[in-house]
């Protein structure tokens, strides 16, 4: 859900952010539901897109760490 709110903050669809990130929608859904992890590639793309560190993905307190990343 993290993904979602960090998109949504943006005022960005899905489609937007796949285009930006070069890859499909379909893809991106996956990622953001959390049904897929994405590539060390892929996850760059998308931070460089959102604007976030990539390595947010792996991480285990996602959710905790983004949140601090941009309250702060």
């Amino acid at each position: 859900m993290w993904l979602k709110e960090f998109r949504t903050a943006r005022g960005l669809t899905q489609l937007d952010v796949a285009t930006k990130a070069k890859i499909e929608r379909s893809y991106y859904t996956m990622i953001e539901s959390g049904n897929r992890k994405p590539s060390v590639t892929v996850a760059k793309s998308i931070g460089n897109t959102l604007g976030f560190d990539w390595t947010i993905f792996f991480s285990e307190k996602c959710n905790e760490s983004l949140r601090k990343t941009t309250t702060a």
